[in-house]
């Protein structure tokens, strides 16, 4: 049944809708979340950014832990009928869809934010069409999407208001971060140990191993932030733009020395490196930012 729904998509797949499938996709990857979060962090609201990146962190972390488990391969792997699309976003195991997941914990956390039912709405509704788009692109089963999608709803439209009243208690969000930021750590290290000594292999640890990575630097990062840096939202049109592409373009440095990395080191140098990105994009640029008057401090 799933193999007849993928192949009923497929036909209907000409290069409109390719496309329309490959923005869809997009939308949901891991660099635009980044930006995204690193805009609304830095110039709308700490607390938003805070929100909406444990939505997906959690959800993300289910996911990852999930996919090594079940093992699944890819429909395109399984049917030499299924053409499969943007095939560089289809390293790992299919179940369930990261993207999926991704999408559908983020959009409807941030449509909730927003305060408007309509938004949350359209952004529930978006979230499946990134899942329908990732089986157009034949790179998913569709029972891989409902169950993306059933984790990230969870995570948005259940976790999210106790995620948002966690950061409103300074002294519970301090603490919850110092238990959170040395527990996910492990939680990197030990597949990246595993990887490094050949005992898994990459596609069997490495994503888990990065979500992991960047959650644990980024919960270090929020109690330097709290502690150490206490910044005030950016105003004004040029401190926004400001602001956002400095970190952007030191986030984006990391990201890039990832994939220089040489391959013997390879679990190693990632791990190191996304410890450093979410510590760098929550805490360590904000305290940079303040001492530099780049921020204001909140009063």
């Amino acid at each position: 049944m799933e193999h007849a729904f993928l192949l009923a998509l497929q036909s209907i797949r000409g290069p409109v809708m390719t496309a329309v499938a490959n923005v869809l996709s997009f939308l949901a990857e891991e660099t635009v979340l980044v930006v995204v979060l690193v805009v609304i962090y830095l110039t709308q609201s700490k607390k938003a950014g805070f929100g909406l990146f444990c939505s997906l962190m959690c959800a993300q972390l289910v996911t990852n832990t999930l996919k090594p488990i079940i093992h699944r391969p890819r429909p395109f792997m399984v049917y030499s009928d299924i053409d499969a699309g943007r095939l560089s976003t289809a390293t790992g195991w299919s179940f369930p869809s990261g993207h999926t997941t991704g999408a559908a914990a983020f959009l409807p956390a941030l449509g909730r934010l927003s305060g408007r039912t309509w938004a949350t709405v359209l952004a529930v509704i978006l979230a499946v069409l990134v899942g329908l788009s990732r089986n157009m692109l034949g790179v998913h089963w569709p029972t891989d999407c409902l169950i993306g999608l059933a984790i990230g709803l969870i995570s948005s439209l259940v976790l999210l208001p106790r995620l948002m009243a966690l950061y409103e208690d300074e002294e519970k969000r301090c603490t919850t971060c110092l238990v959170a930021a040395p527990v996910l750590a492990v939680v990197a290290l030990v597949p990246c140990i595993l990887i490094q000594l050949g005992i898994i292999e990459e596609i069997d640890g490495k994503d888990l191993m990065k979500i992991a990575a960047l959650s644990s630097g980024a919960m270090a990062g929020v109690l330097l932030e709290t502690r150490k840096a206490g910044f005030k939202e950016a105003c004004g049109l040029k401190r926004r733009i400001l602001n956002s592409l400095i970190c952007l373009a030191g986030a984006g440095i990391i990201m890039v020395a990832d994939s220089l990395v040489p391959a013997p080191v390879d679990a190693v140098g990632s791990l190191i490196l996304h410890l450093l990105l979410g510590f760098w994009a929550v805490g360590l640029y904000p305290f940079i930012a303040v001492r530099t008057r780049l921020l204001d401090k909140a009063s």
